[in-house]
């Protein structure tokens, strides 16, 4: 056969030029090699920014009485505005989420604040108010709402949960003057009468004044 010798020659060739051919495996692992660490770095670099954002949000969920973060719908916002006209004072949201209801009470002339443990939320805010004009009069704070004070707030909007909301109640009932207002979005508060209700579903609100609810108290 007169092929027989003519391989092993070309390779002893090769070998002693130092040119060995890669074997088929050999060649596909050198030519994956870069891909697979490029590929490795993308998806692990993604899944690291991926918890990072994300656990912010997850977080809050995990404990037992939460505050999760649904947007407010813009029928919602409107309902809270026309509750809030004729009013004055600072107000407060508490759970202030994306920051919208602060943002349409400072742009209805009100000093507004919201709470938010949320620290994304709270820095997205305050772009926000930043955005619309109202960063002066809108303001924002990383904080847990059971460790605030609501003394100094004349207007109280909450879009809680319902396991929240008795606690919530009680600390309002001992913070708030005779003369504040209490809004709640989504829930009522469960032993307190509401003064008016407005909006439908998911938009309905349900207002309480203080000197109401404590003047019910006092009658024998």
């Amino acid at each position: 056969m007169e092929g027989g010798g003519t391989l092993p020659e070309a390779l002893k060739e090769e070998r002693q030029l130092g040119h060995i051919l890669p074997t088929s495996s050999e060649a596909s692992s050198v030519k994956r090699s870069p891909w697979g660490f490029l590929l490795t770095g993308i998806v692990g670099g993604a899944l690291v920014a991926v918890y990072a954002v994300a656990t912010p949000f997850i977080t809050p969920a995990l404990r037992k009485i939460c505050l999760p973060f649904v947007p407010a719908t813009s029928k919602q916002i409107e309902n809270v505005v026309k509750m809030l006209r004729c009013r004055r004072g600072p107000l407060v949201d508490i759970g202030s989420g994306d920051g919208r209801i602060v943002i349409a009470a400072a742009k209805e002339g009100f000093s507004a604040v919201g709470y938010e443990l949320n620290p994304w939320l709270v820095w997205y805010s305050r772009y926000r108010a930043w955005q619309e004009g109202v960063h002066g009069s809108a303001r924002f704070y990383i904080s847990d709402l059971w460790k605030v004070t609501f003394s100094q707030y004349s207007n109280v909007v909450i879009f809680g949960v319902p396991q929240m909301m008795p606690q919530l109640e009680k600390k309002l009932e001992l913070e708030l003057e005779d003369d504040a207002r209490v809004i709640a979005c989504r829930f009522p508060f469960p032993h307190w009468i509401p003064d008016h209700v407005t909006g439908e579903g998911i938009d309905t609100v349900w207002v309480y004044d203080v000197s109401t609810f404590r003047g019910r108290e006092k009658r024998p």
